[in-house]
Order: C-alpha cells, then sequence, then structure tokens
C-alpha cells in the first residue's frame, strides 16, 4: 500500500483506504463507516466532505476553535460562522466551500483568457520576441557601420535578460492555474487558491514591452546609444531611434507625422484668424489683436477607435489649452465635459471634470399657483491643478512645450508629452478620464497673450478722447513688445498719443510704428 495512502480512522483492524473525510468529525471513513454520513439528512447537511487528506487540524478557526465552514473573497482565506458574523471579516464578501470553489474557478478561467491573450499577442516565446526585434531593426541597419550593430547587440542582450526574468512569472502562473484547475476536492482547491491568485496578479502586471526596469543600468545605457547617435551618419537616425524606443519606450518614441487627414475643424474663430487650405494650421494676422479664445475641434479618419494620437506645434505667442471635450464643452467652453493640459503664461495645469447630478425646482410655465417641480440636471466642475512652478529648476520644455504630443489609450486614459528632436520626450502629464460620455473628442483651444492697455494711468479726459478715437479705428496693430496701437485712416493710437501714418514714429522699444503687417503660424498639425 502506499504510505502516503489516507486509511479509515474507524476500522478497528485491517484498516481500509478512506474514500472520504468528514471536516466537521475530523476523521476519515472508508467505503462502508462512509454510509452514516451519505444516508442521514442532517450529516448530510452539516457535515462537509472532502476527499481523503490529512487534516492535521487545520479545519479548526485558529482564533475559535470552531469548523472552517465560509471562504472571505476580500481575504481570501477560509473563516469559521464567529469570524464572519462578528469579527474583522463581518462587513467582507462571505461565500459558502462549494460556491466560492465554483465561482473562484470561473475566475481563474477568465483569467487564463486573459494572459493567453496577452501572451499570444506579445509574441511571448523569448525566440519570437528576439527574431521580431531584430527583423524591425534590421530594416533600418542596411547601411550602418560596425559601431551600429555594436549598440544592437549590446541593447537587445540587455533587454532581453529583463524580458526573461519577466516571462518567469507568466510561467509561474500558468503552472499555478493548471494546478489548480486539475484540482477536484473543494478545501484544496479554495486552500491553494490564495497563492494562485498571487501568482496571476503578478504576471497580469508583466509588461513584455516595458523594456529594461529604471537604474542605472538602463541611464548609463540610453546615454551611451545618445553619444554614439551624434556620431552616426543621418541614414542611422532611424536605427538609433529604434533603440531607444526598445530600451526605454516611455521616454523614446520616434516622432512619426499624424495622418494628412487630420485637420482642424473650427467652433469659434476671432478676427485676425484663419485656416490653411488643408486645415492643418491656423494663421493669425499680427496686426489684429488676438485675446479671445479659439476653439477648434481635430477630426480625421486616423483616429481609429481603441487608440488616438495627435502632435501638435504651438506658438509660444499665445495661450493654450489640448485634450478632450464633449459637444457641450465645445459649443460654450464653460459647461460639459474636458480633460487636458492647460498653459497660462509659463505654467502648466491638469483640467479634469467631475459631473453630478442634481434636482433643481422649476415652476411650470402654465398653471398660476401650481407647486414647482424638481427636474433632475447633471452639473460639470472643471478643476485645475498647477503642475509646475515658474523660477523652480524646471526644464524649459515643461514650463512651455512648443510641440506636443497626446496620446489617448482609449477609453480612459490621457498622456501628454512634450516633444524634443526626433526621439526623444518628456511626459508632461497623465489624466485619468472618469466621463462615461462617448463623444469625447480631441481639441486645441487657442488665447491671446495680449491684454488691453488698461493698464495705463489716464485722466477722464483722455479716457474720453481715446473712446472718441477707438470709434475712428477697426484695425488694430501689434508691435513685438506686445503694445497694441489703434489703427485710423490717419494715424496710430496708443495710451492717449497720436502718431501720424507714413512719420516712422518709434515705439518705446524702438521699433517703427505701423510696419509691414505679419500672419504667424500659431498651431499646426504635425
Amino acid at each position: 500500500m502506499d504510505p502516503q495512502t489516507i486509511l479509515c480512522d474507524m476500522c478497528a483492524e485491517d484498516r481500509k483506504p478512506a474514500k472520504k473525510t468528514c471536516i466537521k468529525c475530523e476523521i476519515s471513513m472508508c467505503f462502508q463507516h462512509l454510509q452514516a454520513h451519505l444516508t442521514t439528512p442532517v450529516l448530510l447537511q452539516t457535515h462537509p466532505l472532502t476527499e481523503p487528506m490529512d487534516l492535521c487540524g487545520n479545519t479548526k478557526c485558529s482564533q475559535h476553535g470552531k469548523l472552517l465552514e465560509y471562504y472571505c473573497l476580500d481575504d481570501m482565506t477560509c473563516v469559521c460562522v464567529s469570524c464572519a458574523i462578528e469579527d474583522q471579516h463581518r462587513l467582507h464578501n462571505m461565500k459558502t466551500f462549494s460556491t466560492a470553489h465554483k465561482e473562484l474557478l470561473e475566475k481563474l478561467k477568465a483569467e487564463q483568457l486573459i494572459l493567453q491573450e496577452k501572451t499570444d499577442g506579445e509574441n511571448v516565446s523569448l525566440e519570437k520576441w528576439e527574431q521580431s526585434e531584430r527583423e524591425k531593426l534590421g530594416r533600418c541597419s542596411v547601411r550602418l557601420i560596425e559601431a551600429v550593430t555594436k549598440l544592437r547587440d549590446i541593447s537587445l542582450t540587455s533587454v532581453q535578460s529583463s524580458v526573461s526574468a519577466r516571462m518567469v512569472s507568466l510561467k509561474t502562473s500558468k503552472s499555478s492555474l493548471e494546478a489548480a484547475q486539475k484540482e477536484k476536492d473543494t478545501f484544496r482547491f479554495l486552500q491553494m487558491y490564495s497563492q494562485v491568485h498571487q501568482d496571476v496578479e503578478k504576471a497580469k502586471a508583466v509588461d513584455l514591452s516595458k523594456g529594461l526596469e529604471p537604474g542605472s543600468h538602463r541611464d548609463k545605457l540610453v546615454e551611451e546609444m545618445r553619444q554614439n547617435g551624434e556620431k552616426m551618419v543621418k541614414q542611422a537616425s532611424q536605427f538609433w531611434g529604434s533603440l531607444l524606443t526598445l530600451v526605454d519606450p516611455e521616454h523614446h518614441q520616434e516622432l512619426v507625422p499624424t495622418g494628412s487627414d487630420l485637420i482642424f475643424e473650427p467652433q469659434s474663430l476671432g478676427p485676425g484668424m484663419s485656416l490653411s487650405k488643408d486645415n492643418r494650421k491656423v494663421f493669425h494676422s499680427q496686426w489684429m489683436k488676438f485675446c479671445s479664445s479659439n476653439l477648434f475641434l481635430i477630426k480625421g479618419t486616423v483616429l481609429v477607435s481603441d487608440f488616438k494620437r495627435w502632435v501638435i506645434s504651438i506658438s509660444k505667442d499665445c495661450d493654450w489649452t489640448i485634450g478632450l471635450c464633449d459637444d457641450t464643452y465645445a459649443t460654450n467652453m464653460k459647461d460639459g465635459n474636458v480633460y487636458g493640459l492647460r498653459c497660462q503664461g509659463n505654467q502648466l495645469f491638469s483640467l479634469t471634470t467631475e459631473s453630478s447630478w442634481v434636482m433643481k425646482e422649476t415652476q411650470p410655465v402654465m398653471g398660476f399657483g401650481m407647486p414647482k417641480t424638481e427636474t433632475r440636471q447633471q452639473h460639470y466642475k472643471v478643476s485645475q491643478q498647477v503642475i509646475n512652478t515658474p523660477g523652480g529648476n524646471v526644464e524649459p520644455q515643461m514650463t512651455r512645450p512648443q510641440i506636443v504630443e497626446v496620446v489617448w489609450s482609449f477609453p480612459n486614459s490621457l498622456s501628454f508629452f512634450s516633444r524634443i528632436g526626433q526621439h526623444q520626450r518628456i511626459n508632461l502629464l497623465t489624466v485619468t478620464i472618469s466621463s462615461t460620455s462617448s463623444d469625447l473628442k480631441p481639441f486645441v483651444c487657442l488665447q491671446g497673450l495680449e491684454k488691453e492697455a488698461t493698464n495705463v494711468l489716464l485722466t477722464t479726459a483722455t479716457r474720453k478722447m481715446v473712446r472718441r478715437v477707438q470709434q475712428q479705428y477697426q484695425n488694430q496693430w501689434k508691435c513685438s513688445c506686445r503694445k497694441i496701437y489703434g489703427e485710423s485712416t490717419d494715424g496710430y493710437h496708443y495710451g492717449g498719443s497720436f502718431y501720424p501714418m507714413h512719420s516712422k514714429s518709434t515705439c518705446s522699444c524702438g521699433n517703427i510704428i505701423g510696419v509691414a503687417r505679419i500672419t504667424a503660424v500659431l498651431c499646426e498639425l504635425l
């Protein structure tokens, strides 16, 4: 007989192999002695049976000494009735053993499918992964010198060892899942579920595309590739960028232009504002005052349903907001959902929206004296939070980035990057989208830095004169020092002073007032 065979505890002589173990009685029984548990209704309902096992006293609660009868899904442990109704588990999600076994087995099957898709989609085979990366890099390495090949091998070897270590978690979870699914005994399954759950969660967190782990080794490797990349010929640029993406994809992604069918759709267009023929550039005539907000939706078939990306170049001469908004916000720029990055002066802000439903009393239109009725209305609250501070040790790209890349990981993550050159980027902000609205659209809102010249100390009489003069002209001329002059048919006006047309009068900064008007590009889709 196998020494691990569980024998019947009720056989006096010639002990037979046990068929079942009663957790409540804490005994194992052969077929003959098991009959009472199988035929007595009370025992069938209150005495749980398992496959033969050596109990070793682990069927009783260590705190209360009572039989373990329930499973706590929150803490993933077996508990007694006192734990379930009196102690720390009383507010937790409790299940009987059989119900917990059934539900958790279904959960494991679902998670197995998720991990299967993850491994299938990310080439979990180390050989396939390496082959795929080598082919991708090989397409760009035809004209590269020996030093470039050396860099490629160093990068692949380093990342390969990191990926190989992560695959251990995937293999461990696979073994644990298979063992748990083969386990037919309810009690043993529940005893081992906690460890299986830990293995599965660790495997789900594995990201084979993550590259090297943060640290001095990765930093040293990235720096080495940057230094060597500067010495490469123009044909090596694409290959160099691909290596950086492999090692550190978060901060190094090649700047890929957006599709040519990506265009601006103006919702409001102020004086002096215009679009290029392809609707990918926004112009402003600098002789016109620009201080109103102008919102442009970004549209195009290149934006697919599950992943969206756009890159915008923005002039330093305007404040801006970039992100996602719904139709309501696009119409009035007040109510509605908006999520984005805002730049005002040299400060960056994050924008998020919280919505709630409120009851509002309304008076019926017809019927005097009738009671007021309550209607349910949606209320929006936009939160704005500073993400940098002027004057501190902040990189210029963090204070006023001029090229911004936006990545929408559909549906609830929106990231903003400041692009530096062809292959490097800085993560400015990632916001979580809490809105369930399905009509969120990419947008950019431009607002001028210039303000009215109201800070000039003027007498009451002078102010009246200025107002009379303002009625005589419609256009304005902006100096490079940001002073705005009113333009009439015979000259220019500023702060109560008049400068005749063609007099070549100079501004306080030295520029000639009324020089050629310039049309500048405020923003452009790259």
